[in-house]
C-alpha cells in the first residue's frame, strides 16, 4: 500500500495531494499538463522534498515532516521510468539492463534478468546500442532497467508521451503484461484517456495540484460532475465486463456488462475472460423506442439517469446498463425533441467499441 499526504509550494503553484494506492496493479494519476503529476512522482521518489506531510510505502515511512524522516532517494527502492528513456548511449542494451541489476544492493531479486527480458520482448535487442532502437524499444529497455533494480514501487511518468501512435500501440500490451504479471505496484502518470482505459485498476484525478476524485475507472468515467473527464472531445465510459461466448457463424463475441450484452467483432479470448471496453460518448445514439433495420449491432435497453448541458449546444447523458454507466453526447436540440428526462427508459445505439483483455 502506498499512502501519500504531502504539500509542496513551487513558486505560484501548490501541490497538496492525499490518496492511497493499492499494493498490486496500476494506479493511474490523470490530469492536464501542469496539474502537478511529475512533481508528485518526484516527491515519492525522493527527488523533491515536500514542505510537509507523509509518504509511506508497504508500511515503511519514507518521508514524515513532523518526525524529521526523509529517506534518501537511492534507499527508497523506487523504480522510475521517465518520458524519455534516458539510456546510456555508450552501452548496449544488456549493459543498460545490468546497470539496474547493480542497484539491487542487498535486496533479493523479484524477477530474473531472463524473466524481465522475456516479459518485455527485448531478447533480440540485447547487443544493440540505444541509437539503433525505436522509441518504443527504448522505453521497454528503460522499464526493464527499472524493474531489474528490484523496486517495491514502479513510477512511470508519461512513458508514452514522446512516442507516435504506432509506437504507443507497440508498447501498451507490454505495459498491460507488466501490470498483470510482475506483481510490483505501478503509479502511472498520463493525460491520455486511452492509457487510462488500458492500464488503470485505480484512477486518481489530479487538478491544479489537488486530488479532484479517486476510484475505479468505471465509476469515475460515469460521473457527470468531473470537468477533468467530461470537458474533453473523447469523453466516454470505461466498462468492465466478461466474455460471454462467441458466435463463430457471425464472427462476433458477446461481452456481458451489467445486465447488457455487447456484440463485438471476434476477439480471441475464452468465455469468462475479463475485458475492458471503452465507449466514446459521441459514438452512442439514443432512441426512445427499439429501432429496426439498422446496421448497428449494439442496441441496448437502459435507463437514463442524468443529463448535463455542455457547451456548444450539447447535452451529455448518463445511462444505466444495470450496474454499469454508459455516456451519450447529443445535441441539446435532440434531447429536447425526444423529451428526454431522468428516469426514462431508452435504447442506446452503440456505434463503436474499443476493447482490451484483462488477466
Amino acid at each position: 500500500m502506498l499512502r501519500i499526504d504531502i504539500a509542496k509550494q513551487l513558486g505560484a503553484f501548490r501541490l497538496a495531494t492525499s490518496f492511497e494506492a493499492q499494493a498490486r496493479g496500476a494506479t493511474v494519476v490523470f490530469g492536464a499538463s501542469g496539474a502537478g503529476k511529475s512533481c508528485l512522482l518526484a516527491a515519492i521518489a525522493g527527488l523533491v522534498k515536500p514542505d510537509s506531510g507523509r509518504i509511506e510505502i508497504a508500511g515503511e515511512t519514507l518521508f514524515d515532516s513532523e518526525r524529521g524522516i526523509n529517506v534518501a532517494a537511492e534507499s527508497r527502492r523506487v523504480g522510475f521510468v521517465f518520458q524519455e528513456a534516458r539510456l546510456f548511449p555508450h552501452l548496449n542494451v544488456r549493459a543498460n539492463l545490468d546497470y539496474g541489476r547493480k542497484r539491487r544492493k542487498e535486496h533479493a531479486a523479484a524477477a530474473s534478468f531472463d524473466d524481465i527480458v522475456a516479459l518485455l520482448g527485448i531478447d533480440k535487442l540485447l547487443e544493440r546500442r540505444p541509437r539503433t532502437l525505436s522509441g518504443g524499444e527504448k522505453q521497454r529497455v528503460a522499464i526493464g532497467r527499472a524493474l531489474l533494480s528490484n523496486p517495491r514501487l514502479l513510477l512511470l511518468d508519461e512513458p508514452l508521451a514522446s512516442l507516435d501512435d504506432p509506437r504507443k500501440a507497440e508498447i501498451l500490451p507490454f505495459l498491460e503484461r507488466l501490470r498483470d504479471e510482475i506483481g510490483i505496484p505501478m503509479l502511472y502518470v498520463t493525460h491520455s484517456m486511452d492509457e487510462v482505459a488500458r492500464i488503470a485498476d485505480h484512477l486518481v484525478l489530479l487538478d491544479h495540484g489537488t486530488v479532484a476524485a479517486s476510484g475505479s475507472p468505471g465509476e469515475l468515467s460515469g460521473r457527470l460532475d468531473l470537468p477533468l473527464l467530461i470537458d474533453r472531445p473523447d469523453v466516454g465510459a470505461i466498462l468492465l465486463g466478461r466474455v460471454g461466448g462467441h458466435d463463430d457463424a457471425r464472427s462476433v463475441t458477446r461481452v456481458a456488462i451489467g445486465r447488457a450484452e455487447f456484440l463485438l467483432s471476434h476477439i480471441d479470448l475464452p468465455a469468462g475472460q475479463p475485458v475492458r471496453l471503452r465507449v466514446l460518448a459521441r459514438d452512442v445514439a439514443i432512441a426512445t423506442q427499439r429501432p429496426e433495420g439498422l446496421s448497428v449491432q449494439n442496441v441496448l435497453p437502459c435507463r437514463l439517469t442524468a443529463l448535463a448541458d455542455r457547451p456548444n449546444g450539447r447535452c451529455l447523458l448518463r445511462l444505466d446498463l444495470g450496474g454499469a454507466s454508459l455516456l451519450a453526447l447529443l445535441t441539446a436540440d435532440s434531447a429536447r425533441r425526444l423529451h428526454l428526462q431522468a428516469g426514462q427508459q431508452v435504447f442506446a445505439l452503440v456505434k463503436s467499441v474499443a476493447s482490451s483483455a484483462l488477466v
